[in-house]
């Protein structure tokens, strides 16, 4: 099976990467060349445009940073569907692996559906030390047939696999997860920052959280990476603003009368404004920082994540029913 991917930033170089180390044929692509370098001298070939890759390869992966890039790539004279027509549709595989809106996925998943091939939304979850291993967690919607014919390669890439449904339905939860996890950011930032300005140690503040009803996936990577001071989680305050606005967004578009997501809409905003959309997200910690003198760090904690568990085969996750 050939494999396209096109996005090679924090996860989707990673991704790339998994495929590549798991044996399969990988067919690269980039705005940036040079991060592509190191899957192209560990074997995979470059494309020179995405409308031979996608004419050539069994599957193509997307992971970019906007839906509005993503459809730049898909709908482009020289796109990944101008590629697929000529190509002859067939058995070939759209896989959008961004975070993306789930009404957009759909729109252009029925395009990608025109040329004969089939398409899935398959974000993944976990962090960018869990991408490196191959043990992050991959949510896939789309039919049933065209998830099992992708299953050994999402399984190459994760450790968990789950089979939300119809195209859009993991897009959906993505938003979900990463709405959440971000609005647990904000609360931890909140309680390092009252436990340092009322004199607590900062390691044992962590403690007390990790072994406590009050520990999280976030505390147990972010929060490290905040005491270390280097706030280095591999995840920027643009990308913060637009996942949050997406949760958001499908809120409203559902009425559903929501109170803290537009807070954190805002709070991620004025941090963007502040210190610059390339800052890393736990650095939203600076705004308390900022206001309270603060100094929310401690010794002996990592400057980044790493994922020290070894790599597994993936499976699949089958829901309660």
């Amino acid at each position: 099976m050939r494999i396209g991917f096109i996005g090679l930033g924090n996860v989707g170089g990673k991704l790339a990467g998994s495929l590549l180390r798991n044996g399969f044929d990988l067919v690269v692509r980039d705005l940036d060349a040079e991060v592509a370098r190191p899957l192209v001298d560990s074997g995979a070939a470059w494309a020179d445009s995405v409308r031979d890759m996608a004419a050539s390869c069994d599957v193509v992966i997307t992971c970019l940073p906007s839906p509005e890039t993503c459809a730049q790539v898909l709908e482009g004279e020289d796109g990944l569907i101008a590629g697929f027509a000529s190509g002859g549709g067939g058995s070939r595989v759209w896989l959008e692996m961004s975070t993306t809106d789930e009404a957009e996925v759909r729109r252009l998943g029925a395009l990608v559906e025109g040329t004969g091939a089939a398409a899935l939304d398959c974000p993944v979850s976990g962090g960018c030390h869990r991408a490196a291993t191959g043990n992050i967690a991959i949510l896939a919607g789309g039919t049933r047939e065209a998830f099992e014919q992708v299953l050994p390669v999402l399984t190459a890439m994760g450790r968990q696999i789950l089979h939300t449904g119809p195209l859009g339905s993991a897009s959906v939860l993505k938003v979900v997860t990463n709405y959440l996890a971000s609005a647990n950011l904000v609360s931890l930032c909140e309680a390092l920052t009252t436990s340092a300005v009322a004199g607590m140690d900062l390691a044992t503040t962590y403690e007390a959280i990790r072994i406590s009803s009050g520990n999280s996936f976030v505390h147990e990577t972010e929060s490290q990476v905040i005491l270390n001071g280097s706030r280095d989680i591999n995840f920027t305050m643009d990308l913060v603003v637009k996942d949050v606005g997406l949760f958001d967004d499908l809120a409203v578009r559902l009425g559903v009368p929501l109170e803290v997501s537009p807070l954190l809409r805002e709070i991620f905003e004025d941090g963007r404004e502040r210190y610059g959309p390339r800052e890393w997200s736990p650095n939203i910690i600076r705004r308390l920082e900022d206001v309270t003198g603060a100094d929310v760090r401690a010794p002996s904690f990592p400057p980044e994540m790493l994922d020290d568990e070894p790599e597994e085969p993936g499976s699949e996750v089958f829901p309660r029913r």
